[in-house]
């Protein structure tokens, strides 16, 4: 039977494409090791669908003070924006049907002073993915130990923790080497996104907005749209 691994940097309130790949698989490593990325990230910000459209949530970061890692980026507290991320929530899902379900998940999460984005983003995904019932293996990639870079690095942790498949998102397009996978056995795959709708406020759906949005509108329910399924880097590349 596979063992299906997922490493992923840790990301704020991310989209529902994270969770999927969380479905799909039995271990989720939190890649909080790796450098914080130059410039613009998922890491740090959020897209939330507001009445007044798109709109961004974003953790300021205390670059002065931080190391280079995600696991040591610390967060500024120099601005009360938890108040502000909690009252543009409260605001953006009051009329949704879910709201009683989605605000004590936030009110767990912002009554909190995390000291690191990695720490904060660890919580509030774990919590999520309770919420969904998800029950996996997480592990954080700075607890393994494992030194090296890029592909190797991520076979090797998949080695370590007795996986037979890797599953990825699009991004590995760009780096991954399928050969070391190849040599060693491990099926390597990639997501193929549903993007299904599902209600939701404001005008015309779009997939790519905080889990927030699911559990506001769909509640529990939504592990349903949760859907989404992986193929075989070949595949995926032939098609």
């Amino acid at each position: 039977m596979l063992k299906s691994i997922v490493v992923s940097q840790p990301m704020y309130l991310p989209w529902i494409g994270m969770f999927e790949q969380l479905n799909l698989c039995d271990v989720f490593v939190h890649y909080d090791d790796v450098q914080f990325p130059q410039g613009r990230t998922f890491i740090n910000r959020v897209q939330i669908k507001t009445k007044d459209g798109i709109k961004w949530l974003t953790v300021p970061i205390d670059r002065k003070n931080s190391g280079k890692l995600i696991s040591e980026t610390l967060i500024s507290y120099n601005t009360n924006w938890r108040e502000k991320h909690v009252s543009i929530i409260k605001q953006s899902f009051g009329k949704s049907k879910y709201k009683k379900d989605l605000f004590p998940l936030i009110e767990d999460i912002y009554s909190q002073k995390f000291d690191t984005i990695s720490e904060l983003n660890i919580y509030s995904f774990e919590l999520i993915a309770a919420y969904f019932d998800f029950k996996k293996t997480f592990f954080l990639s700075s607890e393994l130990k494992i030194v090296g870079h890029s592909s190797q690095r991520l076979l090797d942790i998949v080695l370590k923790l007795k996986g037979t498949k890797y599953i990825t998102g699009l991004g590995a397009l760009k780096y991954i080497n399928y050969d070391i996978f190849e040599e060693n056995n491990i099926k390597l795959e990639y997501m193929e996104y549903n993007l299904n709708p599902y209600n939701q406020l404001f005008s015309e759906f779009t997939p790519y907005v905080s889990i927030l949005d699911l559990i506001a509108n769909e509640g529990k329910g939504g592990v349903n749209n949760i859907n989404s399924q992986s193929v075989y880097w070949r595949t995926f590349k032939n098609d």
